[in-house]
């Protein structure tokens, strides 16, 4: 089973430490079984959390057992880090285990010497003191997180969730990344930016709209030929009715939603067949895979063989 270690320093802000916590604790396979074992490390037998004191369960020492590495942000992102931290991340880093930080917890990171030379992101309002304390650091402070492989840092509070739902769905596909998603009632992608490979969320008709039979059709004939007049046809509306309404409840028009649609299903057959792109394309309902490609592109960010080399994490049939 995967460990997942959560270090615990003085400081620690409550909300980056439950945030890995109940999100991969709670992230079950297909079959029910737990997915990740959840440890909470320490350097100390007591751990200052502001509001609270807590005692964690694990020594410092179990982070060298762990697959995963979690490091939360702290109050204060100055404070200094004790050396057998910086250590024991630096021993695991070269072991190959993937370390992320949330929110402040990349200074954490930036103090190991870790993150010089790559690119990191943290809160927005720490970014110009991240930039100025590591300066060999490339400080993006306009995504989510970034993933550099082994090594990965989130932005501010919410952002922990996307970051650690990202790392599921890098282990275990977009499926078990989805179910962990609603448990957490998250989308399980939002738009922040290039460097998730994101396609941009749909949001769905409240339940009940006249909205919600036309796009479920919608997604059920997403490979067909889909028109606007048609769509227009199949609500009972006319086409101005159907895109203001469209604007109202999504944001969005029913074309554009029509190719959010077929890019996600895109990712899941890049994610879980080796089909090649152009019968993909062929399958979402994309007149050719030129298209197909540049809309891809477009709304995530890299390209479909490059998505699929990042998401694909088994044999596809």
């Amino acid at each position: 089973m995967h460990t997942v270690a959560v270090i615990a320093l003085d400081g620690v802000i409550p909300f980056d430490l439950s945030t890995p916590i109940e999100v991969f604790s709670r992230t079950r396979l297909p079959g029910g079984r737990a997915a990740y074992r959840v440890r909470v490390c320490a350097a100390s037998p007591e751990v200052d959390a502001g509001a609270f004191a807590l005692r964690a369960p694990w020594p410092l020492a179990a982070v060298a057992e762990a697959d995963t590495i979690i490091v939360p942000g702290t109050a204060d992102p100055t404070a200094p880090v004790p050396e057998e931290v910086l250590d024991a991340l630096r021993e695991a880093a070269g072991r190959g285990t993937r370390i992320a930080s949330i929110c402040v917890g990349a200074f954490v990171l930036a103090a190991t010497g870790l993150l010089d030379g790559l690119r990191a992101t943290t809160h927005w309002s720490a970014a110009d003191l991240l930039a100025a304390l590591h300066p060999a650091v490339e400080v993006d402070p306009g995504v989510l997180y970034v993933d550099n492989g082994h090594l990965l840092t989130s932005a501010g509070a919410a952002a922990g969730l996307d970051l650690c739902l990202h790392m599921i769905r890098r282990d275990l596909g977009s499926a078990v990344a989805a179910d962990a998603a609603r448990l957490s009632v998250m989308p399980l992608e939002r738009d922040g930016g290039q460097a998730q490979f994101i396609v941009h969320d749909q949001p769905p008709a409240p339940r009940g709209s006249v909205l919600e039979p036309l796009m479920r059709w919608m997604e059920d004939n997403a490979r067909r030929e889909l028109t606007l007049d048609e769509l227009a046809r199949r609500s009972g509306m006319s086409v101005r009715t159907l895109n203001r309404r469209f604007r109202e409840q999504t944001g969005t028009s029913p074309l554009q939603w029509l190719h959010r649609a077929r890019i996600r299903q895109a990712q899941y057959l890049l994610e879980t067949t080796a089909h090649p792109v152009e019968r993909i394309a062929a399958q979402v309902g994309f007149g050719s895979p030129t298209a197909f490609r540049d809309r891809f592109k477009r709304l995530t960010g890299t390209s479909p063989h490059a998505y699929r080399r990042t998401f694909r994490t088994q044999q596809a049939p």
